[in-house]
């Protein structure tokens, strides 16, 4: 049996609007696992938004129990080049985590970062450009490197094909599943693209006002 991730046991979740409490998640459970890919749809407003915020432990007015068997999920966002420092290289951009963790020496935090690009299949001389020379797609693959320096094993990826071109969006699913298959990595997906999701999630978690729908196979 694969081991545990993340367990959300019958959240409710609300918003302060000035002196008003309003409940966007109601009674919402599911628990993902070790290795596997879990895709999060459903329409604007249904509470995808606020979902992530309570995994992510950036929204604290909740009820019901958020369970993180490994660290807190690093983040995938859909535009890649807004996650990353324009002005720093991709090197020191990829160093900054394990920089704030501490332990590693200079030497150390280039190696890491030289064999992360190569775990994303970019070459190691990515090390020394800046993120306005890279494409859409190789940001993104710099993106997925850099929530992976720290070791995580989840992975939350909010939307992280839309600003990518189709052919684009084929090379880094394939990534993704390899990461997936190689390194166990898991995945909680959002996407409004269902069939981005059939190819790459095995399990959909719907929500439609604030509730789980279903929980299903792909």
């Amino acid at each position: 049996m694969p081991e545990k991730i993340l367990e959300v046991k019958h959240v409710n979740a609300y918003y302060r609007e000035g002196k008003t409490r309003r409940q966007i998640l109601e009674d919402v459970s599911f628990t993902l696992y070790e290795g596997e890919i879990v895709g999060l749809v459903g329409e604007s407003g249904s509470g995808k938004s606020t979902l992530c915020k309570c995994v992510l432990g950036l929204l604290k007015d909740y009820e019901g129990e958020i369970v993180h068997y490994t660290q807190r999920p690093q983040m995938v966002f859909q535009d890649p080049f807004s996650a990353l420092n324009p002005r720093k290289t991709i090197g020191w951009i990829l160093e900054e985590p394990l920089r704030v963790k501490g332990g590693f020496t200079r030497q150390e935090r280039r190696k890491e970062a030289e064999e992360m690009l190569q775990r994303v299949h970019l070459p190691e001389d990515f090390y020394g450009r800046y993120p306005r020379e890279l494409s859409g797609g190789q940001r993104q693959r710099v993106s997925i490197a850099l929530a992976l320096i720290t070791g995580t094993k989840f992975i939350l990826a909010d939307e992280p094909l839309s600003a990518l071109d189709v052919t684009v969006q084929a090379q880094i699913i394939a990534l993704l599943k390899e990461l997936q298959e190689k390194e166990k990595i898991c995945y909680l997906f959002v996407s409004h693209d269902l069939d981005v999701v059939s190819m790459l999630c095995g399990r959909v978690l719907l929500l439609q006002d604030g509730k789980v729908c279903s929980l299903d196979e792909a």
